[in-house]
């Protein structure tokens, strides 16, 4: 029966440093992250009909671009663009230039008649003279003007004319500088009439030049079709896209599917079965950032007591377990229930992983599972990130990582639990004051309980499943430490009832292994612990140990040199024995079986050479094996170094200190220290926090200079 469970024992081992472990655990973790995402950013796809009633309020699934109305809104704003036009200030000009003309054609007739009657000896008839004038002019001005006007002209002198000619040029100047559109023209005309009727000219001439004038008069501010596009263009650039937006609302429950929803459900691929596509490869990358920030930290960031691979099996454990709590939970917004994301566990899995790994790797976990609670809960409408909750769970689990401190009791776990629920609903307030939303007092009473159980449920549920991590992957937490530092653990009742030599000489290599420990980064709870049951095995004859001989003779001085060896270097291993019974674990057995390394027992080797006997070092030795960790290699040196300091009478700092490295360098040249990763650095600490941690301890009985030289003086 013992060999088979060694032989499970040893199959587990080997699947833990298995190569392609890592592989398969990433693997792993990757199909569940797809498989409870897909069915949160799968499109739907719909059976509806047209002019169907629909059984329930349907979303739009992604933002899409309403191109038919985009271009109804385009048309809409160039149609509210009015025509353009342009005051044409050339056109007065032009006018004027068409009034000059008039007067000098009146003039260039009235003096061909002038020649002709000179050479003729007689002036042209006076119809004559019209019929020249209308031939001069174009067709429009010849209908304008009448031929008394022009008769008037013809009869007027040349002073007359040009009197006449000022006067309607200034007129006419005058209001074809203003803007003159097609339907104000008879008023422009008007305006001609009126000022010329004010000027001085010859009566006889008035009717013509108000003729002239008003024919001079045409509209100038005229439709300019290019500005008129130009206009419209920009109109209808400046219209935004009209979208579809996201988790709009396209029709609700008992709603007609008219013609218009009907296109819009189409226009959003509900009814043509959605291109699944882009999703799944939205997915997939984003859980492939997830893996291979996963991937370099175990590769280049990782650190930690526990092995990488029982670290990612346990990791991937606890994240699945996470992801699972929050789908099952988010099956329930199907039921409307609103916002039931608050009330996810969240802080539960980074607190585990925090108290179990490490903090770094509890928090990379919380923005891992942060997204994808997002995303999980997203209110139904699929491929959606619900950035208040992502935010609500990033938080959350920010401060289970925070409050847990570096040694963590039951009870601090529990106080965690509710440091966690008072953030949770802080940061539920402060969602619902930044959102703008109106709640009632129900509602926000119900998030506040949400988030009180989620942060206390939290606690509840690491206390929980933290036994059955530890036995399951059998790793020493923080929280194991400290129980098994309890001075009522059975074991330690043992030691300090049968060997109290012992057991104070336990306590004090724990307070210098500890302060050791921490000075060169390791594990110091860890360390303190080993110590207090490294030399368990004394109790099985405690009588053999100097520091349990209270007023009783030496036994080895009544024993060979050979069986002193075995009974005082039997300790290590009945000690490893011994915690291996009580199923104690693999770091604390590792401790007591290591902590003498295969270090030589020098008296009784010594003491067997002066009597002659016929025997060499490596009989002597300790079995090892040698110490595998920084905190096995510094309780065998404090193990050491706490027994001679003990053995010194009236120890000095100056002493202590010859001691401590004398006895560090001998290990160091005996090759104790070969099988760990101590660097001669990390030794010159450990040396320096052992002298000043002993100077604390044997302050008493130091020796201060004599103040007479007759007598001493002793500080005590």
């Amino acid at each position: 029966m013992k060999k088979k469970k060694r032989d499970g024992k040893f199959r587990l081992i080997r699947l833990e440093n298995g190569r392609f472990l890592p592989v398969i655990l990433y693997a792993a973790l990757s199909a569940l992250m797809f498989i409870l995402l897909f069915f949160h950013v799968r499109p739907e796809s719909l059976d509806l009909d047209l002019f169907s009633i629909s059984e329930n309020t349907i979303y739009a699934p992604a933002t899409v671009e309403d191109q038919k109305a985009t271009a109804n809104k385009k048309q809409e704003a160039r149609e509210e663009v009015p025509d353009q036009y342009t005051l044409k200030k050339e056109y007065s000009d032009n006018r004027v230039d068409l009034v000059s003309s008039i007067f000098d054609i009146i003039k260039e007739v009235k003096k061909e008649s002038a020649e002709q009657e000179k050479k003729d000896k007689q002036a042209p008839s006076e119809k004559d003279q019209i019929k020249s004038v209308e031939e001069k002019l174009t067709s429009d001005v010849t209908d304008s003007l009448s031929q008394d006007s022009v008769k008037h002209l013809l009869r007027a002198s040349d002073g007359e004319l040009s009197m006449t000619q000022d006067s309607v040029i200034t007129a006419v100047n005058d209001v074809m500088s203003k803007e003159i559109r097609a339907g104000k023209l008879d008023e422009a005309k008007e305006h001609v009439t009126k000022e010329l009727k004010g000027n001085s000219i010859p009566s006889k001439l008035k009717n013509a030049a108000d003729e002239i004038g008003r024919f001079a008069i045409i509209p100038n501010y005229v439709y300019d079709p290019d500005k008129t596009e130009q206009k419209r263009q920009e109109a209808a650039d400046s219209v935004q896209q009209v979208q579809i937006k996201q988790g709009q609302i396209l029709v609700e429950e008992n709603q007609l599917i008219d013609r218009e929803v009907y296109r819009k459900l189409e226009l959003t691929g509900l009814l043509s079965g959605a291109n699944i596509f882009k999703p799944v490869g939205g997915l997939l990358l984003l859980i492939a950032l997830f893996i291979s920030a996963l991937v370099y930290y175990f590769e280049k960031q990782y650190s930690s007591r526990i092995p990488k691979n029982k670290s990612l099996m346990l990791f991937s454990l606890i994240t699945g377990i996470v992801l699972i709590v929050m789908e099952v939970i988010s099956l329930f917004q199907q039921l409307e229930i609103g916002h039931i994301g608050y009330l996810v566990p969240i802080a539960m899995g980074v607190m585990l992983i925090k108290l179990l790994i490490n903090e770094r790797l509890a928090i990379l976990s919380s923005m891992i599972l942060s997204i994808c609670g997002s995303m999980m809960f997203n209110q139904g409408v699929t491929g959606t990130f619900n950035y208040g909750i992502g935010t609500y769970f990033l938080i959350s689990s920010m401060a289970g990582i925070l409050f847990l401190g570096k040694h963590n009791a039951r009870a601090k776990i529990l106080q965690a639990g509710l440091f966690v629920s008072l953030i949770n609903i802080v940061v539920l307030f402060t969602l619902q004051l930044i959102q703008n939303t109106a709640q009632t007092g129900l509602e926000m009473g119900t998030y506040f309980v949400m988030g009180a159980v989620s942060g206390i449920g939290s606690s509840v549920l690491v206390l929980g499943l933290m036994p059955f991590f530890e036995s399951g992957f059998g790793i020493l937490s923080t929280m194991k430490l400290l129980e098994l530092s309890n001075p009522n653990h059975p074991l330690l009742r043992k030691i300090l009832t049968e060997t109290p030599g012992t057991y104070h000489h336990s306590v004090m290599v724990a307070n210098l292994s500890e302060a050791a420990c921490e000075a060169v980064g390791a594990n110091g709870l860890l360390a303190r612990v080993g110590a207090y049951y490294h030399d368990i095995g004394k109790t099985k004859r405690p009588q053999y140990f100097i520091e349990n001989q209270m007023n009783i003779d030496n036994p080895h001085d009544k024993l060979s040199p050979q069986l002193s060896k075995n009974i005082i270097i039997a300790h290590a291993t009945d000690g490893a024995d011994m915690l291996r019974d009580h199923k104690m674990p693999k770091e604390l057995v590792d401790i007591a079986e290591q902590h003498h390394g295969t270090s030589l027992l020098k008296f009784f080797y010594y003491k067997a050479k002066e009597k002659g006997d016929q025997t060499t070092e490596e009989e002597f030795r300790y079995p090892g094996p040698k110490p595998q960790t920084k905190e096995a290699a510094i309780i065998s040196v404090a193990d050491s170094v706490e027994a001679a300091v003990r053995s010194m009478h009236n120890p000095n700092p100056e002493r202590i200190e010859k001691l401590v490295r004398g006895i560090i360098s001998d290990k160091l040249q005996d090759g104790q220290f070969d099988e760990c990763d101590l660097t001669l650095k990390e030794l010159n600490t450990v040396a320096k926090t052992l002298c000043e941690t002993l100077k604390g301890i044997f302050h008493s009985r130091i020796e201060y200079p004599e103040a007479n030289p007759k007598q001493k003086v002793k500080h005590t």
